[in-house]
């Protein structure tokens, strides 16, 4: 790519809303076809100078349409013009029966947002580096830098008191759940209800025997949890999968006691922390009992699902056990894959492309959640101060698996509450919508045609 930035001709007048003009201006042209699907637009800097605006102006106005699908920015590669996408007014196709228009699919990040440059050159370096003991992969607990980027990240953002000596690198939450398990053998588990289903499901394909912990608007309710035999207990207090709600500091603490009093673990499932939106950050709940609580964390929301890298944060007492449990099973993580994280961590690139994504996922769920005040008012939003799902709980009477069949039909993915919960007879109907991978347009299309479904029960 060369170094000048191409011109772009915009109408705009200085003396009203420069911003909302440059997204008009730029969207028109797309939709009328004079600015073609791979065109290069100028650089931020450059079109704000053309214009005489600040460059935030820019900014903020390539941020909103990158979010509704009509440009894409990657680091190194510069702006560019997406295909057209399609018009919120529009019919679903012939063939809507057969595919997705609009996949309102939970929990998964825009792969288009991966940052491809930051992370290319992150490997550039990070395989210069890496010398033939760190290839060898010997410490089961992961990469010596790694853990020493993660315990300064992790202190840093989430407030976790995280030493390099009790990190220990592995694949996901899943693989996670998996070794403490193992090394936890007389232990018996309760799970929050609803909750996430993967740790409760490795549990029951272990032969365990499952606690199910009600939430509430609060967290999960303690004092249930002291009426079960549990010693350990999965829970996800920044952001509650799928309900949204942030645990309150009485619960937090009334956890870290019960973890004492009958010499258990908590094990904290850092969901969807980096994505907030409506409010101040939540510390993480291993600061209050590192001897207590394990503190899990993956890339599959900050990065990509399919990059497979987590890590947990042990109390003292369990790394040795852990760390065995991996030289006799799977060994270790890629050396490579952790060096390149290590290295996106040291450079800052992974804050700058956070600082990035919760502005597109901010206007992703402001149009899914302004969509559902037009189309389904008969429903009620819930969960949207942070993550990328939000919570819809419908009409009492509304048959959820005849809405979530019917929206398919005509080409919208939307999901079933009760594939969060064991006892699905106990839940009102509902639905979790993601929106990671919708852009404001797709959330408007796709809520109205939802909005009809509902109404025609």
């Amino acid at each position: 790519m060369g170094t000048t930035s191409p011109d772009l001709y915009l109408a705009v007048d200085r003396g009203r809303g420069v911003r909302a003009q440059v997204e008009a201006g730029i969207r028109a042209a797309v939709r009328g076809g004079r600015l073609a699907a791979g065109t290069r637009l100028p650089s931020t800097r450059a079109l704000a100078a053309d214009l005489g605006v600040t460059r935030r102006v820019v900014v903020e106005a390539y941020d909103q349409l990158v979010a509704e699908g009509y440009l894409s920015a990657r680091q190194g590669a510069g702006t560019v013009v997406n295909a057209v996408p399609r018009g919120a007014d529009a019919a679903p196709s012939a063939d809507a029966g057969r595919r997705l228009v609009v996949d309102f699919r939970p929990g998964h990040p825009d792969p288009a947002l991966f940052p491809r440059a930051a992370w290319a050159r992150a490997s550039r370096a990070a395989c210069a580096g890496l010398g033939a003991a760190e290839l060898d992969g010997a410490d089961r607990r992961g990469l010596p830098a790694l853990r020493t980027a993660l315990a300064e990240y992790l202190g840093r953002v989430r407030g976790v008191d995280a030493h390099p000596d009790r990190i220990v690198v592995c694949s996901s939450f899943g693989h996670a759940v998996d070794l403490l398990v193992r090394v936890l053998p007389g232990y018996r588990f309760a799970v929050e209800e609803p909750g996430y289903p993967v740790p409760r499901n490795r549990l029951l394909r272990d032969g365990r025997r499952v606690d199910l912990v009600a939430v509430d608007g609060e967290g999960l309710i303690v004092d249930a949890l002291r009426r079960t035999t549990a010693r350990a207990v999965v829970v996800t207090p920044a952001h509650q999968s799928p309900t949204g709600v942030a645990m309150s500091p009485p619960r937090r603490s009334a956890l870290v006691a019960w973890a004492r009093d009958v010499d258990g673990y908590v094990v904290e499932d850092d969901f969807d922390a980096e994505f907030r939106y409506d409010r101040r950050p939540v510390g993480a709940l291993q600061g209050l009992a590192p001897e207590r609580v394990v503190y899990c964390g993956t890339t599959a929301k900050t990065l990509a699902s399919g990059l497979r890298l987590g890590w947990a944060v042990l109390p003292a007492a369990l790394v040795d056990e852990v760390v065995a449990l991996r030289a006799d099973t799977d060994g270790a993580t890629s050396t490579v894959l952790q060096a390149t994280f290590a290295q996106l961590l040291r450079s800052g690139d992974l804050d700058r492309h956070l600082r990035r994504s919760r502005r597109v996922y901010r206007a992703r769920r402001d149009a899914v959640v302004a969509a559902v005040h037009r189309w389904l008012p008969q429903a009620t939003v819930g969960g949207i101060a942070a993550g990328l799902n939000v919570v819809l709980t419908l009409p009492d009477g509304t048959d959820e698996q005849a809405v979530v069949a019917r929206a398919a039909e005509r080409g919208i993915g939307v999901y079933p509450h009760r594939w969060f919960t064991a006892d699905p007879g106990c839940a009102r109907p509902g639905l979790v919508l993601g929106y990671g991978t919708v852009t404001p347009e797709q959330a408007g299309q796709g809520v109205r045609v939802l909005g009809e479904v509902v109404a025609a029960r």
